[in-house]
C-alpha cells in the first residue's frame, strides 16, 4: 500500500529533514514551511519514526482538498478511504487548527470533521455506532487558506523524545534541534566535537549517536505500533537492523563541560541512559578555559540568550568571554545558536553565515564559523 507521508519540523529545517528523507531512500515530493512530504510503504512508517533525527513527527497524509463551506469540508472527508487505516474499533480523536480560512471555528470543524469520518466507516463496516475501544488513531484537520490536509499521526510522543533524557536543566533544547545543529556543522566522527556550555548534554548526546550511528528512535515506542496498518514483523525487521547498524567500534572525541556541577550530573546521566558515555568525556570547565589539545574541531553550543529577568548583563560577558577564547581556537569551526540581537558585536567578529532557526517559540540565528577542515591524509 502507498502513502503519502508527511515528515513535520520546525521552521527552518526542512532541507535537513528533507536530506535525511533522501538518505532514507525516499524521494521528497513536497516541501514547505514545517514539513517534507514523500510516498513510501507500511515500512516507511518504521523507518522513518526510527531514524528520522531532525523531524517532529511522522504522519499519513489521508486528504487534502479545498473547503471553504462545512457541505465541502463534510462531503470530502467522507469520501476519503477511512477504512484502508481506521479498525472499527478504533479510538480517533480530531484536533484542529485553522490559518488565514474561511471555516475559523476549529471546534466546529473538527465535529464536522468527526461526523464524516463515522459516515464514511459506516458504509465499510454496516454499523452506527463505533466504540472506539482498541488502539488510537490521532487525526488532525489543517486549513490555511481555505486549503484542507487531514493527517493521521503515526508517531504519537513528538520524534524528540528519544527516551535518555529523563531529566531536563533550565532553558532546555529540544533533541530534534541539537542533532540538527550537529548535521548543519557537517561534523564527522575523525574530527573531535564540543560544546563548552553543555548544560544537560543534549547537544554532545546527540553527536555521540549520529557518529555510533545510533538510530534516534531505537528505545521508544510509536503509537503506530498498535495499528493493523503496520504489520508487527515490520517493526521488529526495523529494530533489528536499527541494532545491527550501531556502529560500536567507532572511535570518537566529544567533549561536553560546563561551569555548573549540577548540570553536568545531568549531562552524565543522559549519555549513559543514550548508551553513549563511552564516547563523551564530561568536566566541570568554565568556558574562558577551554582549551583543547586537538585542532580541526567543531564545537555546537547553545549558550543562554539573556530572556530571563536581569540576566543580560551576564550574558553579555559571557558572549566577550566567548569571543576571546574561540578566536585562540584558529583551526577549529564554531557554531552559536541564540536569540540575542546582538551577539555578533559582543562575540567581537561577524559570521561566516548565520542562519534563522526556531528553538520552540524562540527565533534564533545560527551563527557560523568556519575553521579549516583537517588535511587529507595521504593514501
Amino acid at each position: 500500500m502507498t502513502l503519502t507521508l508527511m515528515a513535520t519540523t520546525a521552521f527552518g529545517l526542512e532541507a535537513v529533514v528533507k536530506r535525511e528523507i533522501e538518505q532514507l531512500g525516499y524521494t521528497p515530493t513536497r516541501t514547505d514551511n514545517g514539513f517534507v512530504e514523500f510516498e513510501g510503504d507500511e515500512t516507511a512508517v518504521v523507518r522513518a519514526n526510527l531514524w528520522l533525527r531532525t523531524a517532529e513527527r511522522v504522519l499519513i497524509v489521508m486528504g487534502r482538498f479545498h473547503a471553504d463551506t462545512f457541505d465541502s469540508l463534510f462531503e470530502q472527508t467522507k469520501a476519503l478511504p477511512w477504512s484502508d487505516v481506521l479498525p472499527e474499533t478504533a479510538e480517533f480523536p480530531v484536533s484542529g487548527k485553522s490559518v488565514r480560512s474561511t471555516l475559523s471555528s476549529v471546534p466546529a470543524c473538527q465535529r464536522i470533521v468527526k461526523k464524516a469520518i463515522v459516515e464514511s466507516l459506516k458504509r465499510t463496516y454496516g454499523r452506527s455506532e463505533f466504540p472506539e475501544t482498541s488502539s488510537r488513531f490521532p487525526i488532525e484537520v489543517s486549513l490555511l487558506k481555505d486549503e484542507a490536509t487531514l493527517t493521521l499521526d503515526t508517531s504519537g510522543a513528538g520524534l524528540h523524545k528519544r527516551g535518555y533524557r529523563m531529566l531536563t536543566a533550565a532553558a532546555p533544547i529540544r533533541e530534534t534541534l541539537a542533532a540538527a545543529l550537529v548535521l548543519l556543522s557537517r561534523w564527522l566522527p575523525h574530527r573531535p566535537f564540543a560544546d563548552p556550555l553543555c548544560g544537560s548534554g543534549t547537544i554532545a548526546v546527540e553527536a555521540a549517536m549520529i557518529a555510533k550511528n545510533i538510530a534516534p528512535g531505537l528505545n521508544r515506542s510509536f503509537a503506530a505500533e498498535a495499528w493493523p496498518l503496520v504489520p508487527a514483523a515490520a517493526w521488529q525487521q526495523g529494530r533489528d537492523q536499527a541494532k545491527e547498524a550501531v556502529r560500536s567500534d567507532v572511535e570518537v572525541h566529544i567533549h561536553a563541560s560546563d561551569i555548573d556541577a549540577k548540570v553536568l550530573s545531568l549531562a552524565g546521566f543522559h549519555a549513559r541512559k543514550a548508551g553513549v558515555a563511552d564516547c563523551i568525556h564530561i568536566s566541570q570547565l568554565d568556558v574562558r578555559n577551554f582549551r583543547p589539545s586537538e585542532s580541526y574541531g567543531c564545537i555546537v553550543t547553545n549558550p543562554p540568550y539573556g530572556e530571563r529577568m536581569g540576566a543580560e548583563a551576564e550574558v553579555s560577558a559571557l558572549y566577550r568571554t566567548m569571543g576571546k577564547t574561540f578566536a585562540a581556537l584558529d583551526r577549529w569551526s564554531v557554531f552559536v545558536i541564540t536569540s540575542h540581537p546582538s551577539f555578533e558585536s559582543l562575540y567581537g567578529k561577524r559570521a561566516d553565515k548565520k542562519r534563522k532557526l526556531y528553538n520552540g517559540r524562540i527565533q534564533t540565528n545560527l551563527y557560523q564559523y568556519l575553521g579549516p577542515l583537517p588535511p587529507r591524509q595521504p593514501s
